[in-house]
């Protein structure tokens, strides 16, 4: 009898154990949510929609990389690049393009053509790992879908950001 109540309590104890794992991802529950909120967006516009991923230097150099997606396909990839004259504080596109299914990713420049399925994988196996070494962000301001994702290595002084930024989500 003895030693079926240590058997019993060794069970329980490991599972106990197991069942208390931490998680390498920061900002999980925050990722959940907004997984969850994605999941029921695709599902919502059937999965076409389109999301326009930006970035700013402190040169004064920014770009806007529209991925249009259909039917889960990425179908178009669109980029702009432009520079802020300082003194004048006047805005002017340096380059731009439009890419289509049959020329995705013929250019070097922009955010790579990807789904926002992969965007949310990538958030989960890249960007919101636990580093000891840099501060980790996590922000939903597109309706619960992610604006902001990545992090930043401690020390770093400029254009450090490793991650994703997206100004706008919108079905087709």
């Amino acid at each position: 009898m003895k030693k079926n109540y240590f058997c019993l309590i060794v069970l329980l104890t490991g599972t106990l154990l197991s069942s208390c794992k931490k998680s390498d991802i920061v900002h999980e529950n925050d990722y959940d949510t907004s997984h969850k909120t994605w999941t029921n967006f695709k599902a919502s516009s059937n999965n076409s929609y389109r999301y326009t991923s930006t970035s700013a230097s402190w040169t004064g150099t920014s770009s806007e990389t529209t991925i249009t997606v259909k039917d889960g396909r990425v179908i178009q990839r669109s980029y702009t690049a432009s520079k802020m004259n300082q003194p004048t504080k006047k805005v002017t596109v340096y380059e731009e393009w439009i890419e289509n299914e049959n020329n995705l990713k013929t250019h070097p420049k922009g955010s790579d053509p990807v789904t926002l399925e992969e965007v949310y994988q990538k958030a989960k196996t890249v960007w919101l790992l636990k580093r000891k070494d840099a501060k980790t962000y996590f922000e939903t301001k597109n309706n619960g879908m992610i604006s902001s994702c990545g992090y930043v290595v401690d020390g770093c002084q400029d254009d450090c950001f490793e991650g994703i930024t997206i100004g706008l989500i919108e079905k087709l």
